[in-house]
């Protein structure tokens, strides 16, 4: 009996254990509707315009102009953007590509995704992704590892010839992002993420002029972790009951029945 109430214990444990699992191993999403999403973009780094993981921004824009976003990623998550854009009904041949640049305005590697196509001259849109690797918790100041902070997202046309310079184009972007858990977790993490967002201050001030650039607040929906938590602490749990449930079955095997009824107590 004490043998099955100790299994009885560590199982409840380890479904204690595995509950936070279970909840941080779900993508990530911001919000989901679009009512208070931005309808224009930012024409450089300093003026980018904010936008949550997860809702659709959306600008319209002349063909030849660059449009910049930007969005916070966090340690674990490795962030995808998608862009869309709306082509005039008469163009020629165009070439559209997104860049994606994290706080230090590095440009970061796309995994996979189409991040620059062609427009054929009768194509009425042309769709870019970008996939790029999982953003860590810390690197070496030699490296070019995606950190946790501010990125930035360009999107523009290349080589337009000049009969297409200055058509109207309408453009969307929506970024997302998948929490890749504790296979990405490093043993560090930033004291500070990489620039905490950049963006321009709408109205004036007391003198009447316009307010510029500010550092804004913009961040994960639930805080920037730093990378502190990951489910290895999950595993480790769950490693440590099952070591204990593997001695008590031990145990319980090599005991025996106890003394024979039969040998008196001073024996």
């Amino acid at each position: 009996m004490r043998a099955v109430r100790a299994l009885s214990a560590a199982a409840l444990l380890l479904g204690l254990v595995a509950t936070p699992a279970a909840a941080d191993s779900s993508p990530s999403a911001g919000p989901s509707g679009d009512g208070d999403a931005p309808t224009t973009a930012g024409t450089s780094f300093r003026t980018a315009t904010e936008i949550e993981q997860g809702r659709r921004a959306t600008a319209n824009a002349a063909a030849g102009d660059y449009l910049y976003w930007s969005f916070p990623a966090d340690a674990g998550q490795r962030p995808t953007v998608r862009a869309t854009v709306r082509l005039p009904e008469t163009h020629a041949a165009q070439t559209w590509q997104v860049d994606v640049y994290d706080g230090l305005r590095r440009r970061q590697a796309c995994q996979w995704g189409a991040q620059t196509r062609t427009a054929a001259a009768d194509a009425s849109s042309v769709e870019l992704a970008c996939v790029l690797r999982t953003v860590r918790a810390w690197s070496e100041p030699w490296a070019n590892d995606p950190l946790p902070g501010t990125y930035y997202v360009r999107l523009t046309a290349l080589d337009l010839p000049t009969s297409d310079l200055g058509a109207r184009v309408g453009a969307e972007i929506e970024v997302g992002s998948k929490d890749m858990g504790g296979a990405a977790a490093v043993d560090g993490s930033l004291s500070e993420p990489l620039v905490p967002g950049v963006a321009m201050a709408s109205g004036a001030d007391e003198d009447g002029e316009d307010r510029g650039a500010v550092l804004s607040a913009i961040e994960p929906e639930d805080g920037w972790s730093s990378g502190w938590w990951s489910d290895r602490w999950v595993w480790t749990g769950i490693g440590g009951v099952l070591a204990a449930l593997a001695g008590v079955g031990g145990y319980a095997l090599t005991r025996g029945s106890g003394r024979p009824s039969r040998v008196p107590p001073g024996a």
